[in-house]
C-alpha cells in the first residue's frame, strides 16, 4: 500500500510524493520468504550431507583431551591412530534399514564415514595415548611427557646474609 501526500516547496511549487506505510511482517516476509508447509512436504531423495560429528579440544595440565559426540557408532566402527605429530580420528555410522514404502517427511540425521586431523605440538606423550568410547561419547586422552608439566619448586629460607 502506498499513500500520495502533497508536499509545498519553497516558491509555493507542489510535488507529489509517494510514500510507502512501513509493515513489518510484510518485511520479514519477504526477507525470509519463509514457507511453513515446505517442511511438511515428503523428502524427495534421503542424499543426505556427510556425517562429520562435534568435537571438543582441550587442554589440561597434564594433557590433551578430545571429545567426540558420536552417537550409535560401535567401538569396531571408530579408529584412532597417531602417526608423528598427527593424531587421526576416524569412523562410520551406518544408515538403519531403508523401507521403501515408507514416506518420510524430515530427515534429518547424518550418516557416512568421517576423519578428522589434529596436529599435537611437541610435548605430547605419544607412547601414552588413551581412548574411551563410553554412552556414545569418545575421549581420547593425550598425554604430556613429564618435562612438559609444570612443577612447583618451593623456595627455601637460607640464612641472613652477614653484613
Amino acid at each position: 500500500m502506498s499513500n500520495i501526500a502533497v508536499q509545498k516547496k519553497e516558491g509555493g511549487e507542489t510535488a507529489a510524493v509517494a510514500r510507502r506505510e512501513w509493515d513489518p511482517f510484510k518485511m520479514m516476509r519477504d526477507m525470509l520468504r519463509w514457507d511453513p508447509f515446505r517442511e511438511m512436504a515428503p523428502v524427495p531423495s534421503l542424499d543426505v550431507a556427510a556425517y562429520s560429528p562435534a568435537f571438543e579440544v582441550k587442554e589440561t595440565k597434564e594433557s590433551f583431551v578430545f571429545k567426540a559426540d558420536v552417537p550409535g557408532i560401535k567401538e569396531q566402527d571408530i579408529e584412532v591412530n597417531l602417526a608423528g605429530n598427527r593424531l587421526t580420528i576416524s569412523g562410520k555410522r551406518d544408515s538403519e534399514k531403508e523401507d521403501k514404502s515408507d514416506t518420510y517427511y524430515t530427515y534429518e540425521r547424518s550418516y557416512g564415514s568421517f576423519t578428522r586431523s589434529f596436529t599435537l605440538p611437541e610435548q605430547a606423550d605419544a607412547q601414552h595415548v588413551k581412548a574411551e568410547l563410553k554412552n556414545g561419547e569418545l575421549t581420547v586422552v593425550v598425554p604430556k611427557t613429564p618435562a612438559a608439566v609444570a612443577k612447583r619448586i618451593p623456595v627455601a629460607a637460607g640464612d641472613k646474609p652477614k653484613a
